[in-house]
Protein backbone atom coordinates (compact mmCIF):
# COMPACT_ATOMS: atom_id res chain seq x y z
CA UNK A 1 0.00 0.00 0.00
CA UNK A 2 1.74 3.19 -1.14
CA UNK A 3 -0.02 5.54 1.26
CA UNK A 4 -0.62 4.90 4.96
CA UNK A 5 -2.43 8.18 5.50
CA UNK A 6 -6.24 8.40 5.32
CA UNK A 7 -8.24 10.33 2.78
CA UNK A 8 -9.88 13.50 4.13
CA UNK A 9 -13.42 14.23 2.95
CA UNK A 10 -14.53 17.78 3.72
CA UNK A 11 -18.32 18.01 3.82
CA UNK A 12 -20.85 15.50 5.18
CA UNK A 13 -23.60 16.14 2.66
CA UNK A 14 -24.69 13.65 -0.04
CA UNK A 15 -21.50 14.11 -2.09
CA UNK A 16 -19.02 13.68 0.75
CA UNK A 17 -20.96 10.80 2.29
CA UNK A 18 -21.07 8.98 -1.05
CA UNK A 19 -17.33 9.33 -1.55
CA UNK A 20 -16.56 8.26 2.01
CA UNK A 21 -18.87 5.23 1.93
CA UNK A 22 -17.39 3.97 -1.35
CA UNK A 23 -13.82 4.48 -0.13
CA UNK A 24 -14.46 2.77 3.20
CA UNK A 25 -16.18 -0.09 1.41
CA UNK A 26 -12.96 -0.59 -0.55
CA UNK A 27 -10.75 -0.64 2.53
CA UNK A 28 -9.49 2.95 2.37
CA UNK A 29 -9.00 4.83 5.65
CA UNK A 30 -11.23 7.93 5.60
CA UNK A 31 -12.02 10.89 7.83
CA UNK A 32 -15.17 12.90 7.11
CA UNK A 33 -15.46 16.36 8.64
CA UNK A 34 -18.13 19.04 8.59
CA UNK A 35 -18.32 22.44 10.23
CA UNK A 36 -22.03 21.97 11.05
CA UNK A 37 -23.20 20.58 14.37
CA UNK A 38 -25.46 17.93 12.82
CA UNK A 39 -27.08 16.93 9.51
CA UNK A 40 -29.36 19.55 7.98
CA UNK A 41 -33.09 19.11 8.55
CA UNK A 42 -34.08 21.11 5.45
CA UNK A 43 -35.40 19.27 2.42
CA UNK A 44 -33.20 21.16 -0.11
CA UNK A 45 -32.62 18.83 -3.10
CA UNK A 46 -35.53 16.58 -4.07
CA UNK A 47 -35.21 14.82 -7.40
CA UNK A 48 -33.12 11.64 -7.66
CA UNK A 49 -32.61 10.31 -11.18
CA UNK A 50 -32.09 6.63 -12.19
CA UNK A 51 -28.29 6.69 -12.43
CA UNK A 52 -28.02 8.14 -8.93
CA UNK A 53 -30.53 5.59 -7.67
CA UNK A 54 -28.22 2.87 -9.02
CA UNK A 55 -25.32 4.31 -7.03
CA UNK A 56 -27.39 4.57 -3.85
CA UNK A 57 -28.72 1.04 -4.19
CA UNK A 58 -25.16 -0.22 -4.58
CA UNK A 59 -24.42 1.36 -1.21
CA UNK A 60 -27.27 -0.60 0.38
CA UNK A 61 -30.02 2.01 0.02
CA UNK A 62 -32.59 -0.10 -1.83
CA UNK A 63 -35.02 -0.51 1.03
CA UNK A 64 -34.62 3.12 2.06
CA UNK A 65 -35.41 4.26 -1.49
CA UNK A 66 -38.56 2.13 -1.52
CA UNK A 67 -39.71 3.45 1.84
CA UNK A 68 -38.90 7.14 1.35
CA UNK A 69 -39.07 7.68 -2.40
CA UNK A 70 -42.03 8.77 -4.48
CA UNK A 71 -42.22 8.07 -8.21
CA UNK A 72 -42.65 10.96 -10.63
CA UNK A 73 -45.02 10.08 -13.48
CA UNK A 74 -44.39 13.15 -15.62
CA UNK A 75 -43.44 16.79 -16.01
CA UNK A 76 -46.32 19.02 -17.15
CA UNK A 77 -45.75 22.43 -18.69
CA UNK A 78 -48.33 25.22 -18.82
CA UNK A 79 -48.20 28.67 -20.40
CA UNK A 80 -50.56 31.30 -19.00
CA UNK A 81 -52.92 28.55 -17.92
CA UNK A 82 -52.84 26.63 -21.22
CA UNK A 83 -51.27 23.14 -21.40
CA UNK A 84 -48.16 23.16 -23.58
CA UNK A 85 -46.71 19.66 -23.24
CA UNK A 86 -46.38 16.63 -21.03
CA UNK A 87 -43.10 14.73 -20.59
CA UNK A 88 -43.89 11.22 -19.28
CA UNK A 89 -41.42 8.84 -17.67
CA UNK A 90 -41.21 5.08 -18.13
CA UNK A 91 -39.92 2.41 -15.80
CA UNK A 92 -36.30 2.95 -16.88
CA UNK A 93 -36.37 6.76 -16.88
CA UNK A 94 -38.59 7.58 -13.91
CA UNK A 95 -36.99 9.70 -11.16
CA UNK A 96 -37.96 9.54 -7.52
CA UNK A 97 -38.59 12.39 -5.14
CA UNK A 98 -36.56 11.80 -1.99
CA UNK A 99 -35.95 14.78 0.25
CA UNK A 100 -32.30 15.45 1.00
CA UNK A 101 -32.46 14.53 4.73
CA UNK A 102 -33.69 11.07 3.70
CA UNK A 103 -30.91 10.71 1.12
CA UNK A 104 -28.39 11.72 3.76
CA UNK A 105 -29.89 9.32 6.33
CA UNK A 106 -29.45 6.53 3.79
CA UNK A 107 -25.81 7.50 3.25
CA UNK A 108 -25.12 7.88 6.98
CA UNK A 109 -26.33 4.30 7.38
CA UNK A 110 -24.06 3.16 4.55
CA UNK A 111 -21.11 4.96 6.16
CA UNK A 112 -21.87 3.43 9.58
CA UNK A 113 -22.15 -0.06 8.06
CA UNK A 114 -18.60 0.41 6.79
CA UNK A 115 -17.29 1.61 10.13
CA UNK A 116 -17.32 5.37 9.55
CA UNK A 117 -19.05 8.45 10.91
CA UNK A 118 -18.77 12.20 10.31
CA UNK A 119 -16.81 14.42 12.67
CA UNK A 120 -19.13 17.38 13.27
CA UNK A 121 -18.03 20.86 14.38
CA UNK A 122 -14.69 20.29 12.66
CA UNK A 123 -13.45 22.98 10.28
CA UNK A 124 -10.65 22.93 7.74
CA UNK A 125 -8.50 26.04 8.22
CA UNK A 126 -5.25 25.27 6.39
CA UNK A 127 -4.06 23.16 3.49
CA UNK A 128 -0.67 22.42 1.92
CA UNK A 129 0.56 19.54 -0.18
CA UNK A 130 3.71 17.91 -1.46
CA UNK A 131 4.57 14.88 -3.56
CA UNK A 132 3.80 12.45 -0.75
CA UNK A 133 0.59 13.80 0.74
CA UNK A 134 -1.47 16.68 2.10
CA UNK A 135 -1.09 18.51 5.40
CA UNK A 136 -4.37 19.88 6.72
CA UNK A 137 -5.08 22.01 9.76
CA UNK A 138 -8.41 21.21 11.41
CA UNK A 139 -10.16 23.20 14.12
CA UNK A 140 -11.76 20.43 16.13
CA UNK A 141 -14.83 20.51 18.43
CA UNK A 142 -12.76 21.55 21.43
CA UNK A 143 -11.71 24.69 19.52
CA UNK A 144 -8.09 23.61 19.18
CA UNK A 145 -6.44 23.65 15.72
CA UNK A 146 -4.43 20.50 15.00
CA UNK A 147 -2.39 19.46 11.98
CA UNK A 148 -2.94 16.09 10.34
CA UNK A 149 -1.48 14.24 7.39
CA UNK A 150 -3.64 12.81 4.57
CA UNK A 151 -2.99 11.01 1.30
CA UNK A 152 -5.64 13.02 -0.61
CA UNK A 153 -8.43 15.51 0.11
CA UNK A 154 -11.93 15.63 -1.39
CA UNK A 155 -13.65 18.99 -1.12
CA UNK A 156 -17.38 18.27 -1.01
CA UNK A 157 -18.18 21.33 1.05
CA UNK A 158 -20.69 23.11 -1.14
CA UNK A 159 -20.89 26.32 -3.13
CA UNK A 160 -18.97 28.30 -0.50
CA UNK A 161 -16.23 25.66 -0.45
CA UNK A 162 -13.40 26.28 2.01
CA UNK A 163 -11.26 23.78 0.10
CA UNK A 164 -11.71 25.73 -3.14
CA UNK A 165 -10.89 28.96 -1.36
CA UNK A 166 -7.72 27.55 0.20
CA UNK A 167 -6.62 26.36 -3.23
CA UNK A 168 -7.22 29.83 -4.64
CA UNK A 169 -9.31 28.51 -7.54
CA UNK A 170 -11.69 30.79 -9.42
CA UNK A 171 -15.42 29.99 -9.45
CA UNK A 172 -16.26 31.29 -12.89
CA UNK A 173 -19.73 32.15 -14.15
CA UNK A 174 -22.63 34.48 -13.45
CA UNK A 175 -25.60 35.07 -11.17
CA UNK A 176 -29.14 35.62 -12.45
CA UNK A 177 -30.55 39.00 -11.43
CA UNK A 178 -33.91 37.41 -10.57
CA UNK A 179 -34.70 36.41 -6.98
CA UNK A 180 -36.42 33.07 -6.41
CA UNK A 181 -38.27 31.75 -3.40
CA UNK A 182 -39.35 28.32 -2.28
CA UNK A 183 -41.46 26.84 0.44
CA UNK A 184 -42.54 23.38 1.57
CA UNK A 185 -46.24 23.48 2.36
CA UNK A 186 -49.47 21.54 2.42
CA UNK A 187 -51.80 22.31 -0.51
CA UNK A 188 -55.53 21.81 -0.73
CA UNK A 189 -56.76 21.65 -4.32
CA UNK A 190 -56.20 19.67 -7.48
CA UNK A 191 -52.39 19.34 -7.72
CA UNK A 192 -51.66 15.75 -8.83
CA UNK A 193 -49.58 13.79 -6.33
CA UNK A 194 -47.20 12.27 -8.91
CA UNK A 195 -46.72 15.10 -11.42
CA UNK A 196 -44.31 18.03 -11.37
CA UNK A 197 -46.06 21.12 -12.77
CA UNK A 198 -44.31 24.05 -14.45
CA UNK A 199 -46.57 27.09 -14.78
CA UNK A 200 -44.96 29.68 -17.05
CA UNK A 201 -46.26 33.20 -17.57
CA UNK A 202 -44.90 36.73 -18.11
CA UNK A 203 -45.53 37.26 -14.40
CA UNK A 204 -42.98 34.57 -13.51
CA UNK A 205 -42.40 30.84 -13.33
CA UNK A 206 -44.12 28.66 -10.71
CA UNK A 207 -43.09 25.05 -10.09
CA UNK A 208 -45.08 22.67 -7.90
CA UNK A 209 -43.29 19.48 -6.84
CA UNK A 210 -45.11 16.77 -4.84
CA UNK A 211 -43.29 15.52 -1.75
CA UNK A 212 -43.42 11.96 -0.36
CA UNK A 213 -45.26 13.13 2.76
CA UNK A 214 -48.21 14.50 0.79
CA UNK A 215 -46.97 18.09 0.87
CA UNK A 216 -45.56 20.16 -2.01
CA UNK A 217 -42.47 22.19 -2.79
CA UNK A 218 -43.44 25.61 -4.19
CA UNK A 219 -40.70 27.26 -6.26
CA UNK A 220 -41.26 30.59 -7.99
CA UNK A 221 -39.68 33.83 -9.14
CA UNK A 222 -40.13 36.63 -6.64
CA UNK A 223 -40.31 40.40 -6.83
CA UNK A 224 -37.47 42.57 -5.51
CA UNK A 225 -34.58 41.63 -3.27
CA UNK A 226 -36.40 39.44 -0.80
CA UNK A 227 -34.58 37.66 1.99
CA UNK A 228 -35.48 34.30 3.48
CA UNK A 229 -37.12 36.08 6.41
CA UNK A 230 -39.55 37.72 3.97
CA UNK A 231 -40.86 34.43 2.60
CA UNK A 232 -44.08 33.82 4.46
CA UNK A 233 -47.14 31.75 3.71
CA UNK A 234 -49.12 34.82 2.64
CA UNK A 235 -46.52 35.75 0.02
CA UNK A 236 -46.40 32.23 -1.40
CA UNK A 237 -50.21 32.08 -1.53
CA UNK A 238 -50.29 35.36 -3.44
CA UNK A 239 -47.73 34.13 -5.96
CA UNK A 240 -49.50 30.80 -6.44
CA UNK A 241 -52.82 32.57 -6.99
CA UNK A 242 -51.21 34.87 -9.54
CA UNK A 243 -49.33 32.22 -11.52
CA UNK A 244 -50.89 28.84 -10.77
CA UNK A 245 -54.02 27.04 -11.99
CA UNK A 246 -56.28 28.63 -9.37
CA UNK A 247 -58.16 26.95 -6.56
CA UNK A 248 -55.09 25.97 -4.55
CA UNK A 249 -54.92 26.82 -0.84
CA UNK A 250 -51.59 26.69 0.95
CA UNK A 251 -51.22 26.02 4.67
CA UNK A 252 -48.75 24.70 7.22
CA UNK A 253 -45.52 26.14 5.79
CA UNK A 254 -42.61 24.08 7.19
CA UNK A 255 -39.59 25.60 5.43
CA UNK A 256 -38.94 28.54 3.14
CA UNK A 257 -36.02 30.38 1.59
CA UNK A 258 -35.11 33.12 -0.88
CA UNK A 259 -32.07 32.84 -3.13
CA UNK A 260 -30.41 33.76 -6.40
CA UNK A 261 -29.56 31.22 -9.09
CA UNK A 262 -25.92 30.89 -10.11
CA UNK A 263 -24.31 29.23 -13.11
CA UNK A 264 -20.69 28.68 -12.13
CA UNK A 265 -17.95 26.09 -12.39
CA UNK A 266 -14.46 25.92 -10.98
CA UNK A 267 -11.54 26.53 -13.35
CA UNK A 268 -10.34 22.99 -12.62
CA UNK A 269 -11.72 20.42 -10.14
CA UNK A 270 -8.31 19.06 -9.19
CA UNK A 271 -5.14 20.56 -7.77
CA UNK A 272 -2.52 17.88 -7.15
CA UNK A 273 -3.83 15.60 -4.43
CA UNK A 274 -6.91 17.73 -3.75
CA UNK A 275 -10.21 17.26 -5.60
CA UNK A 276 -13.47 19.20 -5.72
CA UNK A 277 -16.85 17.52 -6.22
CA UNK A 278 -20.50 18.56 -6.30
CA UNK A 279 -21.41 22.19 -5.59
CA UNK A 280 -17.83 22.93 -4.63
CA UNK A 281 -16.95 22.40 -8.30
CA UNK A 282 -20.11 23.51 -10.13
CA UNK A 283 -23.47 25.10 -9.33
CA UNK A 284 -26.40 25.80 -11.60
CA UNK A 285 -30.14 26.37 -11.81
CA UNK A 286 -32.38 23.73 -10.20
CA UNK A 287 -34.05 23.27 -13.61
CA UNK A 288 -34.00 19.56 -14.36
CA UNK A 289 -33.14 18.65 -10.77
CA UNK A 290 -29.53 17.68 -11.57
CA UNK A 291 -27.63 19.20 -8.63
CA UNK A 292 -27.51 16.38 -6.09
CA UNK A 293 -27.29 13.82 -8.89
CA UNK A 294 -24.26 15.39 -10.53
CA UNK A 295 -22.49 15.65 -7.18
CA UNK A 296 -23.15 12.05 -6.19
CA UNK A 297 -21.90 10.78 -9.55
CA UNK A 298 -18.83 13.04 -9.24
CA UNK A 299 -18.06 11.24 -5.99
CA UNK A 300 -18.75 7.86 -7.54
CA UNK A 301 -16.37 8.55 -10.44
CA UNK A 302 -13.59 9.76 -8.17
CA UNK A 303 -13.87 7.25 -5.34
CA UNK A 304 -13.25 4.04 -7.27
CA UNK A 305 -10.17 5.55 -8.92
CA UNK A 306 -8.83 6.91 -5.65
CA UNK A 307 -9.33 3.54 -3.95
CA UNK A 308 -7.45 1.74 -6.73
CA UNK A 309 -4.57 4.22 -6.49
CA UNK A 310 -4.52 4.17 -2.69
CA UNK A 311 -4.16 0.37 -2.70
CA UNK A 312 -1.54 0.44 -5.46
CA UNK A 313 -3.71 -1.46 -7.95
CA UNK A 314 -3.52 1.43 -10.44
CA UNK A 315 -0.92 4.21 -10.85
CA UNK A 316 -1.61 7.78 -9.73
CA UNK A 317 -1.99 8.90 -13.36
CA UNK A 318 -5.45 7.30 -13.34
CA UNK A 319 -6.64 10.23 -11.22
CA UNK A 320 -5.92 12.55 -14.16
CA UNK A 321 -9.10 11.22 -15.80
CA UNK A 322 -11.37 12.72 -13.13
CA UNK A 323 -11.14 16.26 -14.49
CA UNK A 324 -11.92 15.65 -18.19
CA UNK A 325 -14.64 13.13 -17.43
CA UNK A 326 -16.57 15.04 -14.80
CA UNK A 327 -15.91 18.53 -16.17
CA UNK A 328 -17.58 17.47 -19.42
CA UNK A 329 -20.65 16.34 -17.47
CA UNK A 330 -20.71 19.51 -15.37
CA UNK A 331 -20.54 21.74 -18.44
CA UNK A 332 -23.40 19.83 -20.00
CA UNK A 333 -25.55 20.11 -16.87
CA UNK A 334 -24.85 23.83 -16.42
CA UNK A 335 -25.65 24.47 -20.09
CA UNK A 336 -28.93 22.53 -20.05
CA UNK A 337 -30.08 24.10 -16.77
CA UNK A 338 -29.26 27.58 -18.05
CA UNK A 339 -31.17 26.99 -21.30
CA UNK A 340 -34.25 25.82 -19.44
CA UNK A 341 -34.09 28.66 -16.91
CA UNK A 342 -33.88 31.27 -19.65
CA UNK A 343 -36.88 29.64 -21.33
CA UNK A 344 -38.80 29.94 -18.05
CA UNK A 345 -38.11 33.66 -17.82
CA UNK A 346 -39.20 34.71 -21.34
CA UNK A 347 -41.74 37.54 -21.35
CA UNK A 348 -42.02 39.00 -24.85
CA UNK A 349 -45.11 37.60 -26.62
CA UNK A 350 -43.23 36.40 -29.69
CA UNK A 351 -40.61 34.65 -27.54
CA UNK A 352 -43.29 32.96 -25.45
CA UNK A 353 -45.18 31.84 -28.57
CA UNK A 354 -42.02 30.43 -30.14
CA UNK A 355 -41.07 28.59 -26.93
CA UNK A 356 -44.53 27.06 -26.53
CA UNK A 357 -44.72 26.03 -30.17
CA UNK A 358 -41.28 24.41 -30.06
CA UNK A 359 -41.97 22.57 -26.79
CA UNK A 360 -45.32 21.26 -28.01
CA UNK A 361 -43.82 20.06 -31.29
CA UNK A 362 -40.88 18.41 -29.53
CA UNK A 363 -43.27 16.48 -27.30
CA UNK A 364 -45.46 15.36 -30.20
CA UNK A 365 -42.63 14.01 -32.35
CA UNK A 366 -40.81 12.34 -29.45
CA UNK A 367 -37.75 14.58 -29.16
CA UNK A 368 -38.06 14.70 -25.37
CA UNK A 369 -38.52 10.94 -25.15
CA UNK A 370 -35.52 10.13 -27.35
CA UNK A 371 -33.05 12.76 -26.20
CA UNK A 372 -33.95 14.98 -23.24
CA UNK A 373 -35.39 12.38 -20.86
CA UNK A 374 -32.51 9.87 -21.32
CA UNK A 375 -30.08 12.74 -20.71
CA UNK A 376 -31.91 13.69 -17.51
CA UNK A 377 -31.59 10.15 -16.17
CA UNK A 378 -27.80 10.48 -16.03
CA UNK A 379 -27.31 7.27 -18.01
CA UNK A 380 -26.41 8.89 -21.36
CA UNK A 381 -23.24 10.75 -20.41
CA UNK A 382 -20.20 9.54 -22.37
CA UNK A 383 -16.68 10.05 -21.08
CA UNK A 384 -13.95 11.17 -23.50
CA UNK A 385 -11.06 8.91 -24.54
CA UNK A 386 -8.08 8.90 -22.22
CA UNK A 387 -6.20 6.62 -19.87
CA UNK A 388 -9.40 4.94 -18.60
CA UNK A 389 -11.38 4.98 -21.88
CA UNK A 390 -9.97 3.63 -25.14
CA UNK A 391 -10.33 5.67 -28.35
CA UNK A 392 -13.63 5.09 -30.10
CA UNK A 393 -13.64 3.09 -33.30
CA UNK A 394 -14.88 4.74 -36.44
CA UNK A 395 -18.02 3.68 -38.25
CA UNK A 396 -21.73 3.43 -37.38
CA UNK A 397 -22.89 3.93 -33.81
CA UNK A 398 -22.72 0.66 -31.92
CA UNK A 399 -24.80 -0.59 -28.98
CA UNK A 400 -21.67 -0.63 -26.82
CA UNK A 401 -19.63 2.57 -26.96
CA UNK A 402 -16.32 3.32 -25.30
CA UNK A 403 -16.90 5.80 -22.46
CA UNK A 404 -20.62 5.00 -22.10
CA UNK A 405 -22.41 2.94 -19.48
CA UNK A 406 -22.81 -0.70 -20.40
CA UNK A 407 -26.44 -1.05 -21.64
CA UNK A 408 -28.55 -2.25 -18.73
CA UNK A 409 -29.96 -5.39 -20.33
CA UNK A 410 -31.20 -8.33 -18.26
CA UNK A 411 -28.71 -11.12 -17.67
CA UNK A 412 -28.66 -14.42 -15.85
CA UNK A 413 -25.73 -15.85 -13.93
CA UNK A 414 -27.47 -19.09 -12.92
CA UNK A 415 -29.83 -19.72 -15.83
CA UNK A 416 -32.92 -18.69 -13.89
CA UNK A 417 -32.78 -15.30 -12.14
CA UNK A 418 -32.65 -12.37 -14.58
CA UNK A 419 -31.43 -9.01 -13.36
CA UNK A 420 -30.21 -5.76 -14.94
CA UNK A 421 -26.56 -6.20 -15.78
CA UNK A 422 -25.44 -3.12 -13.82
CA UNK A 423 -26.94 -4.74 -10.72
CA UNK A 424 -24.89 -7.89 -11.31
CA UNK A 425 -21.48 -6.57 -12.31
CA UNK A 426 -18.90 -6.13 -9.53
CA UNK A 427 -18.10 -2.55 -8.60
CA UNK A 428 -14.73 -2.96 -6.92
CA UNK A 429 -12.71 -4.19 -9.93
CA UNK A 430 -12.74 -4.20 -13.69
CA UNK A 431 -14.78 -6.89 -15.43
CA UNK A 432 -14.13 -8.80 -18.64
CA UNK A 433 -17.63 -9.44 -19.94
CA UNK A 434 -18.11 -12.10 -22.60
CA UNK A 435 -21.17 -11.83 -24.83
CA UNK A 436 -22.13 -14.72 -27.10
CA UNK A 437 -24.64 -14.88 -29.94
CA UNK A 438 -27.51 -17.36 -29.72
CA UNK A 439 -26.45 -20.92 -30.33
CA UNK A 440 -22.74 -20.28 -29.81
CA UNK A 441 -20.86 -22.09 -27.08
CA UNK A 442 -19.48 -19.50 -24.59
CA UNK A 443 -15.82 -20.42 -24.92
CA UNK A 444 -13.56 -17.35 -24.95
CA UNK A 445 -10.09 -17.82 -26.39
CA UNK A 446 -6.76 -18.06 -24.59
CA UNK A 447 -6.26 -14.28 -24.72
CA UNK A 448 -9.21 -13.86 -22.34
CA UNK A 449 -7.78 -16.18 -19.70
CA UNK A 450 -4.32 -14.76 -20.26
CA UNK A 451 -5.54 -11.32 -19.25
CA UNK A 452 -7.22 -12.70 -16.14
CA UNK A 453 -3.94 -14.30 -15.11
CA UNK A 454 -1.94 -11.19 -15.95
CA UNK A 455 -4.09 -8.82 -13.89
CA UNK A 456 -5.39 -10.85 -10.92
CA UNK A 457 -5.92 -7.83 -8.64
CA UNK A 458 -7.45 -5.59 -11.27
CA UNK A 459 -10.03 -7.79 -13.01
CA UNK A 460 -13.02 -9.19 -11.13
CA UNK A 461 -12.72 -12.54 -9.38
CA UNK A 462 -15.93 -14.03 -10.69
CA UNK A 463 -14.78 -13.37 -14.24
CA UNK A 464 -11.53 -15.21 -13.39
CA UNK A 465 -13.65 -18.09 -12.16
CA UNK A 466 -15.20 -18.31 -15.58
CA UNK A 467 -18.69 -16.93 -15.01
CA UNK A 468 -19.99 -15.90 -18.43
CA UNK A 469 -23.21 -13.94 -18.77
CA UNK A 470 -25.82 -14.71 -21.39
CA UNK A 471 -28.06 -11.67 -21.88
CA UNK A 472 -31.75 -11.83 -22.68
CA UNK A 473 -33.12 -9.95 -25.66
CA UNK A 474 -30.87 -7.19 -26.98
CA UNK A 475 -27.29 -8.06 -26.21
CA UNK A 476 -24.99 -5.58 -24.45
CA UNK A 477 -22.22 -6.42 -26.91
CA UNK A 478 -22.44 -6.48 -30.67
CA UNK A 479 -21.55 -9.90 -32.09
CA UNK A 480 -21.28 -9.33 -35.85
CA UNK A 481 -20.80 -12.49 -37.87
CA UNK A 482 -21.67 -14.65 -34.87
CA UNK A 483 -18.43 -13.83 -33.08
CA UNK A 484 -17.96 -13.67 -29.34
CA UNK A 485 -17.56 -10.08 -28.07
CA UNK A 486 -15.48 -9.14 -25.02
CA UNK A 487 -15.97 -5.89 -23.13
CA UNK A 488 -13.65 -4.47 -20.49
CA UNK A 489 -15.91 -2.67 -18.01
CA UNK A 490 -14.70 -0.25 -15.35
CA UNK A 491 -15.77 -0.58 -11.69
CA UNK A 492 -18.31 2.23 -12.28
CA UNK A 493 -19.74 0.17 -15.19
CA UNK A 494 -18.55 2.46 -17.95
CA UNK A 495 -17.08 0.73 -20.98
CA UNK A 496 -13.30 0.99 -21.25
CA UNK A 497 -12.88 -1.17 -24.37
CA UNK A 498 -15.15 -3.37 -26.51
CA UNK A 499 -13.93 -5.68 -29.26
CA UNK A 500 -14.66 -8.88 -31.18
CA UNK A 501 -11.13 -9.88 -32.20
CA UNK A 502 -10.49 -13.14 -30.26
CA UNK A 503 -6.87 -12.11 -29.70
CA UNK A 504 -8.13 -9.06 -27.75
CA UNK A 505 -5.42 -6.66 -28.96
CA UNK A 506 -7.32 -3.48 -28.02
CA UNK A 507 -8.03 -4.65 -24.48
CA UNK A 508 -4.44 -5.86 -24.08
CA UNK A 509 -3.04 -2.48 -25.17
CA UNK A 510 -5.48 -0.59 -22.96
CA UNK A 511 -4.62 -2.57 -19.82
CA UNK A 512 -0.90 -2.17 -20.48
CA UNK A 513 -1.27 1.61 -20.85
CA UNK A 514 -3.57 1.79 -17.81
CA UNK A 515 -1.17 -0.02 -15.50
CA UNK A 516 2.07 1.33 -16.99
CA UNK A 517 1.20 4.78 -18.34
CA UNK A 518 3.81 6.31 -20.61
CA UNK A 519 5.32 2.97 -21.55
CA UNK A 520 2.47 1.79 -23.74
CA UNK A 521 0.08 3.69 -25.97
CA UNK A 522 -3.58 2.68 -26.04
Amino acid sequence: MPENHPVLVVGAGPVGLTAAAILLGRGVDVRVIDRATAPSEFSKALLVWPRTLEVLRRLGGGRHITEHGQDVADFRYWSDGRPVCRIPFGAATRPKIIIQPDVEAMLHAALADRGGKPEWQTTLTGLSQDDDGVTATLREPDGVARTHRFSHVIGADGAGSTVRGLLGLEFEGATYPQTFVLGDTAIDGTAEPDSVHYYLSPRGVLVLVPLPNGRHRVFTAAPGDLTSDDVRLELLQELVDDRGPGGLRLHDLSWSAAFRIHARHVERPRDGRVFLAGDAAHIHSPAGGQGLNTGVTDAHNLAWKLAAVWHGDLPAEVLDSYEPERSAVARSVVRQAETQTRAWLLKKPWQVAARDLAAGAAARIGVFDRHYVPWLTGTRHEYPPGLTVAPRSRGPRRPVRHGALIPNVAVSTDGEIWRPIRDVLPDDRYTLLVTVPDGVEPRPGPAFFGLLRAYPRLISGWARAGTLLKPAGDRPGGTPGGRIAVTLIRPDHYVAVHETDPALPAITRHLAALTRPGKEKP
